[in-house]
């Protein structure tokens, strides 16, 4: 592997979300950032705020992960950019906190769509580069919602949605990694964003707790901290795992 080495982060732009949190712990290890967001201001504006923070090279580009051409052309702006990409995180993903018998049309794929299919969009396009490189770490974000059946803030597309990327990443460690690529996935329990209907009070946060067996909830740091490890050279004989960052919350 070379001295320079690219991290692509998918859905990296919210302002308290787990991906920017990543991006930033990356660039402070010496990563250089290729961000893909829906938002491309957004995308560009936390490139920069990683450049000027960290002293990286950080690239944003604007995608729907849900739309194969949108991904396929962000991954070539931040390719020609930067130097050749190492790794790919999946973060991207949307909650759906509906009960199943009051899905509202259109849920169901938006969901799979965005959760699922973008996964295997942003994986595909990365895989074809790192195997041409014969050297590639790729870490999908699953969920514990994945292993409980739900039982956190979203329901059952979201459930499904969760586990098929689990499917995925054990599919794509199999096939990649004769190739030189590993594919593992991380399943977050609460952590403290907003994707689970806003900001949480601290009185959610006791309540959330209370299912694991730690006194608190997760923080973004927590789950980029295990991506990191995961991204890793030190990580090179791991894949095709599921990694739980979840205080306890489901032991298997």
């Amino acid at each position: 592997m070379t001295e320079q080495k690219t991290v692509v982060l998918t859905g990296a732009a919210s302002p308290r979300g787990i991906g920017r949190a990543t991006a930033h712990h990356l660039a402070e290890a010496g990563w250089d950032i290729g961000i893909i967001d829906l938002d491309q201001a957004a995308s560009e504006a936390v490139a920069a705020e990683i450049r000027d923070q960290h002293g990286v090279q950080a690239v944003g580009a604007g995608a729907n992960v849900a739309d194969e051409s949108a991904v396929r052309a962000a991954f070539d702006t931040i390719e020609a950019a930067l130097p050749p990409l190492t790794a790919l995180v999946n973060l991207a993903g949307v909650s759906s906190a509906h009960a199943y018998l009051d899905l509202p049309e259109g849920e169901w794929h938006r969901v799979l769509s965005i959760n699922l299919d973008g996964v295997h969009f942003a994986s595909l396009r990365a895989a074809e580069s790192m195997v041409r490189n014969g050297y590639g770490r790729i870490v999908n974000l699953s969920s514990v919602s994945a292993q409980r059946g739900g039982g956190t803030f979203s329901k059952t597309p979201y459930t499904v949605a969760k586990a098929g990327v689990i499917g995925l990443t054990r599919g794509l460690a199999r096939e990649l990694g004769p190739r030189g690529v590993t594919v593992n996935a991380i399943a977050p329990g609460p952590i403290d964003t907003d994707i689970m209907g806003g900001t949480l009070t601290e009185e959610r946060k006791v309540e959330m707790a209370a299912d694991g067996v730690l006194p608190r909830i997760g923080t973004p740091r927590d789950i980029a901290a295990a991506i990191a490890y995961l991204i890793s050279e030190d990580a090179g004989f791991v894949t095709g795992q599921t990694l739980n960052v979840d205080g306890g919350l489901y032991m298997h």
